[in-house]
């Protein structure tokens, strides 16, 4: 009798736990749970599973290729679950929200990729080696961290005959976007949503943790004046705030490549998937130049009449 009562309990317990997975209660709190969740958001999407050797590490990535030789939009995934303070740093930076996942699902470009940041779902390539916390942490924008993204679109490129990409990157993703279309000649544009784009700037404005071992994008945007840009924040974001974004359009000299734009009503984490769509409409491109690649679509994009690019404020820093 007791025997059937223990595994009766077992069961209740078991249903209970799949009821609140499925729900979405608990399903991001476990990393196992979270590679569910990113499995279940890919898949709809036609977006495959693949582990990219970016030595020392693994770099998970869900890809969708219908056309070889072609364009790649690339999102990059953003910080994950990692606090504003040191002492709530987690262990396990697999994101609980993968935002930059999120919008890759909602892009309808034949070549749709998306990159996990190192220690993100896998681990490192040597089963043997320990992920150092260090990566997820202060050393997020290491040199370390942007050569493996820049051997994984290698890897991408080789592998489906890739001749462009159009970076997207999410929050730290846009930095890693960033620092990578400096050292490449086949990046083709940037979107960042709320993206650290200044990471000494985001640490002074909402408290997060410096990062001492990190490269820092603002020091070379100077050098990005020719790349076409599109930059959007959100007005309820007070996690990235648009001092973070100033701090980077001030650092960069006049150009006509670059335009943001405040999406009012989301936040850092909320409010971005369903306007994402809209948003991808938008081209990307140096004004009075010829367009840029119009991410997988057939139509070129029409130019606005008068420009509505990097706007010349100077706000205090902080």
């Amino acid at each position: 009798m007791k025997l059937n009562k223990f595994i009766d309990s077992l069961s209740i317990k078991a249903g209970l736990l799949a009821a609140l997975a499925l729900s979405g209660c608990i399903a991001t709190t476990l990393p196992y749970m979270r590679a569910e969740t990113a499995q279940r958001i890919a898949s709809p999407a036609w977006m495959i599973k693949r582990d990219i050797a970016a030595a020392p590490y693994l770099l998970r990535s869900y890809e969708r290729i219908h056309d070889r030789g072609g364009v790649a939009n690339l999102y990059i995934a953003g910080d994950g679950a990692v606090s504003t303070s040191v002492e709530e740093w987690e262990l396990d930076p697999t994101p609980k929200n993968p935002v930059a996942l999120h919008l890759a699902s909602k892009d309808r470009a034949d070549n749709v990729i998306f990159v996990a940041r190192p220690c993100q779902y896998t681990a490192m390539l040597s089963k043997g080696d320990v992920c150092d916390e260090s990566i997820w942490k202060d050393k997020r924008f290491s040199a370390e961290v942007i050569a493996s993204f820049d051997t994984a679109l290698d890897d991408i490129a080789t592998r489906y005959d890739i001749h462009g990409f159009n970076l997207i990157g999410y929050s730290g993703g846009a930095a890693i976007a960033t620092l990578l279309a400096t050292k490449r000649t086949d990046i083709l544009s940037i979107r960042t949503v709320a993206g650290i784009l200044d990471h000494e700037t985001h640490s002074a404005t909402s408290g997060a943790p410096v990062l001492n071992g990190s490269l820092n994008p603002v020091k070379e945007a100077s050098t990005l004046t020719k790349m076409p840009q599109y930059h959007f924040i959100g007005g309820q974001d007070t996690y990235v705030p648009p001092a973070v974004l100033h701090s980077y359009l001030q650092a960069m000299p006049p150009t006509n490549c670059v335009q943001t734009m405040v999406v009012q009503e989301a936040s850092y984490d909320e409010g971005w998937v369903d306007k994402w769509p809209d948003l991808l409409e938008l081209p990307v491109t140096c004004y009075n130049a010829a367009p840029a690649a119009d991410f997988g679509k057939t139509t070129t994009p029409t130019l606005p009449k008068t420009p509505t690019f990097t706007v010349r404020e100077k706000p205090a820093k902080p």
